[in-house]
């Protein structure tokens, strides 16, 4: 596979794993299509012309050999120079993998976030509402990011002369589909959300996946942040997964009016655990890396099945399902 093809792959894979479903992503390319038509001649110039084809503009290939077949990658959470660094001395990896957003990924990562709209509406927050409440969040991301060093990780590899590319919401749009499934149709309770009566029961069910369960041995395995493992669960929600980052802590009150009473997700502020208090959600952080290398694993289970040799680094704990 070239790094192109790579790419492709990890979006194609992220759209269908997307909440909104493969053809509710593509509506919303259609819509960007259909907006940019509209734009004057000037306007259409400066436009981003990869947002017409790429649903997340987080993920991208930045130094990249078109015609380079791909044979052994190294793949990190977060890749920065170091990571670089250690790709150059190894001397035969063909490209690196970051999950988090870099260069222009990282400029746009509020891209993404209307993501999370979609994921609320499907658990039952009216749109409007949450299209409402996540405006001001988005802006807020979009300004926090404006000011990051972006290209410093990209810079060091155009030097080197190390291909560079990253998978952010296509990755966590796979974790966020397996935890929905796994939670829905857990073998230990039979299918069905109401068969978890508590939300210990949750924890101890998640501890069986092996990257939370290898998050055990250093301390950061799922954790509940707002409530007991006494409490019960009522209906499970997946609306920290993906979408970007943390969208607005006033959606905890939107949420628990749609009848949700649990949260999982992978990191949470102070603020939000605040606002999940005072909305009685009960939040279970699966966690971050972890939860990371489980999206970023299901990737490379396909790279693994065309033959290319994966070699984890920088909190990324490989587990192969191919």
């Amino acid at each position: 596979m070239t790094i192109k093809e790579i790419h492709n792959l990890f979006t194609k894979m992220g759209m269908e794993a997307d909440f909104r479903g493969a053809q509710g992503v593509q509506k919303l390319l259609d819509h960007k299509k259909a907006r940019f038509q509209k734009l004057s001649l000037k306007e259409q110039n400066e436009f981003d012309k990869e947002a017409l084809e790429n649903p997340y503009l987080d993920s991208g290939v930045y130094n990249v050999s078109d015609d380079k077949e791909i044979k052994k990658v190294l793949v990190g959470i977060d890749i920065g120079p170091e990571e670089i660094l250690v790709a150059k001395q190894l001397g035969d990896i063909d490209l690196v993998i970051a999950h988090h957003p870099i260069g222009k990924g990282l400029a746009q990562l509020a891209d993404v976030m209307d993501l999370q709209c979609d994921v609320y509406n499907f658990y039952g927050v009216p749109i409007n509402v949450a299209e409402g409440l996540m405006r001001e969040r988005i802006s807020e991301v979009a300004r926090g990011v404006n000011s990051s060093n972006h290209q410093r990780t990209v810079d060091t590899a155009r030097i080197l002369g190390v291909n560079l590319m990253n998978s952010h919401t296509s990755s966590d749009n796979m974790a966020a589909k397996f935890l929905r499934n796994f939670i829905e149709n857990n073998p230990s309770t039979g299918s069905g959300q109401a068969k978890f009566e508590r939300v210990g029961e949750i924890i101890e069910a998640l501890k069986e996946i092996p990257e939370y369960k290898e998050a055990m041995k250093i301390g950061v395995g799922p954790k509940i942040f707002v409530g007991s493992p006494d409490h019960r669960c009522g209906k499970i929600a997946l609306t920290e997964i993906t979408g970007g980052t943390e969208g607005s802590p006033l959606l905890y009150e939107k949420v628990a009016q749609a009848g949700i009473g649990t949260v999982i997700g992978m990191h949470i502020s102070e603020e939000h655990k605040k606002q999940a208090q005072a909305a009685n959600i009960n939040i279970i952080i699966a966690g971050h890396m972890s939860s990371d290398s489980l999206g970023m694993n299901l990737l490379m289970d396909e790279l693994q099945k065309k033959g290319i040799e994966i070699v984890p680094c920088s909190g990324f704990t490989r587990f192969s399902r191919a």
